[in-house]
């Protein structure tokens, strides 16, 4: 799960982590006063204007109906205007950004729209860095990534310059000890007070990654003031979906607009479902059995459409979502139902794939591999439902079927 820039902030300032002063907004007025309240705050004239999507690259990104503008706008005009030109300008832009599409390297061509606003302090930057808290499933424990060059994607660094990036393992019987923070902070280049602010941000930040049940923390940049403050100019997070359970005000958090429709209505079945990009549909009970679907599919010459797991203890009626989830995909031109029954039985995904045909109709070839608990009554309720169903013997055969079919 993912969450918004100022949100993350906000999760920030609560663990202790210095990050500026910034308010979010959702339309011009409130931008302006956001504004006028932020200068009048900190006595700085200059304040940013930030796009709030679920996206990386948003400075440099652009907006389809705005191409000149990019997703975060600094406001300098308070400089030399004072207030009064600070509030022009940011309800200016606020009625620009709102409501129009924000494309960049991470949305794709499609964009996104900006539904969200983050008026923050300008800040006296002396040097850019890049910080990161990630978890390392390979290992099952948390890493920290940090860069002396901020502002740049860590992908772009990762390939053109791999030296300048320092990974540190955390042990998490210790957490991360004082050596870590200070190697940490002599590679990054700090000097002076910023050593022992910076061991703080690391120590404080690595361990918000722990009680938040984290999988993600990044800020791009991390900056250093002129005063050697260390703070998070920028912020990003995302949590592991199987622990929100212990977390009700992080689930609170949720933006379900800025969530794959599908994937939203997914969700509230308590389906798993990821979209691709494919053209075949896929409907299986058991992660390791549709990832083995996607890849047989992807061998004999066809793409998944997506990846949908029902579990093992599906009902009829999240069957049948599940199949509604699928044709909804203009994309999709033939849908793969495989089934394994072990706790799932092969009746109730007959009874759920014949029950949403029924409701939502039938456009593009089905082929359906059953087997296992109750599979000879699950095929006799699909041949007996005068659909237009292809059975399949095995996994092979109902991937070289549907691929077949739906070309």
């Amino acid at each position: 799960m993912k969450i918004h820039e100022y949100q993350a902030k906000a999760l920030m300032k609560e663990a202790g982590i210095p990050v500026p002063a910034g308010v979010m907004v959702t339309t011009p007025d409130e931008a302006s006063a956001a504004a006028s309240a932020l200068v009048a705050e900190t006595g700085n004239p200059v304040v940013v204007v930030k796009s709030q999507i679920h996206a990386g690259g948003r400075g440099k990104g652009r907006f389809v109906e705005y191409p000149e503008l990019g997703g975060v706008s600094v406001v300098l005009e308070g400089i030399e205007g004072g207030v009064e030109a600070t509030q022009a300008k940011v309800a200016k832009l606020a009625s620009e950004m709102l409501g129009s599409t924000l494309v960049t390297v991470q949305t794709g061509p499609e964009g996104k729209m900006v539904n969200r606003l983050y008026i923050e302090q300008g800040i006296d930057i002396a040097t850019e860095l890049y910080l990161s808290v990630l978890l390392d499933r390979s290992t099952s424990r948390n890493i920290v990534m940090a860069s002396t060059e901020g502002g740049t994607e860590i992908e772009v660094v990762a390939e053109e310059t791999p030296e300048k990036i320092l990974r540190e393992e955390i042990d998490p019987a210790f957490g991360l000890t004082d050596f870590q923070a200070a190697r940490i902070s002599y590679a990054l280049g700090l000097e002076g007070t910023a050593v022992r602010n910076g061991m703080k941000f690391l120590k404080d930040l690595t361990q918000a990654a722990v009680d938040l049940d984290a999988d993600l923390i990044e800020i791009n940049p991390l900056v250093v003031t002129t005063d050697g403050t260390v703070m998070a100019l920028d912020g990003k997070m995302s949590f592991e979906e199987n622990a929100l359970f212990r977390h009700p005000n992080i689930v609170a958090l949720r933006d379900p607009s800025e969530e794959d429709p599908a994937e939203a209505k997914a969700k509230e079945h308590g389906l798993s479902f990821i979209k691709l990009d494919g053209t075949i549909g896929c409907m299986v009970n058991g992660a390791g059995l549709a990832m083995a679907t996607m890849d047989i599919i992807k061998y004999v010459g066809g793409e998944p459409a997506n990846f949908l797991d029902v579990g093992g203890g599906a009902d009829k009626d999240q069957i049948a979502a599940a199949f509604k989830i699928i044709t909804s995909d203009p994309n999709v031109k033939g849908i793969f139902v495989n089934i394994f029954g072990g706790i799932m039985r092969c009746d109730t995904i007959a009874e759920g794939v014949v029950a949403a045909v029924h409701e939502v109709g039938l456009e593009v070839p089905l082929v359906v591999r059953l087997e296992g608990t109750n599979v000879e009554l699950g095929k006799q309720i699909i041949n007996e439902s005068g659909l237009n169903v292809v059975s399949a013997d095995d996994m092979k055969d109902g991937a070289v079927k549907i691929v077949e079919l739906s070309q």
